[in-house]
């Protein structure tokens, strides 16, 4: 039986500037199907992440599923988590440009300053309570979901258009120093 395809909201759409409610019941058949759809959709993207607003749905839940691939060769791999109603508790002073892509904002890449480090409270799609300390690409990964249940994508982030390229120039030229 195939799965459908999700759609993935574009830069541009409304909902990827909206501020994401919280979600008040984790174990709602609503919620769980989201969770399983937005775990189906990056998959099939081939994304790092993913944040309820770019699959049309404006509550606090993103996926984050670092893995090695063509755009990321030295992420860890971690297995896909649900990130509910998260929380950055504390960042490192610490920060440092690296480059970003999204799935909404396709064929551009973007130098984003980040913190290096931060400390975070989340629950987990069996609404178990998480506090967790990232570091480096796990970091960035979640500061960029984070970022998209408050209405940003990695655009808004860069100081400068000179930090934007297009992800074809980017392979040229970056991705092998990335």
């Amino acid at each position: 039986m195939a799965t459908k395809t999700t759609k993935i909201a574009q830069l541009g759409h409304p909902i990827l500037k909206e501020n994401a409610k919280a979600v008040e019941d984790i174990s709602s058949n609503q919620c769980q199907s989201l969770i399983s759809e937005m775990m189906r959709t990056v998959e099939q993207a081939g994304g790092v992440g993913i944040a309820a607003p770019q699959v049309f749905n404006s509550v606090r839940i993103f996926i984050m599923c670092s893995k090695p691939n063509a755009r990321y060769p030295d992420a860890p791999l971690m297995e896909p988590t649900a990130i509910i109603n998260p929380e950055i508790i504390e960042v490192s002073t610490d920060k440092e440009k690296g480059w970003e892509g999204c799935l909404s904002v396709p064929s551009i890449r973007g130098l984003v300053p980040r913190h290096k480090q931060i400390k975070v409270k989340y629950y987990d799609r069996l609404g178990q309570q998480h506090h967790v300390v990232y570091s480096d690409f796990i970091a960035r990964v979640f500061q960029h979901e984070m970022d998209h249940l408050d209405g940003l994508t990695f655009v808004d982030r860069v100081e400068s258009v000179q930090d934007l390229v297009s992800e074809s120039y980017w392979y040229e030229h970056y991705a092998t120093s990335a």
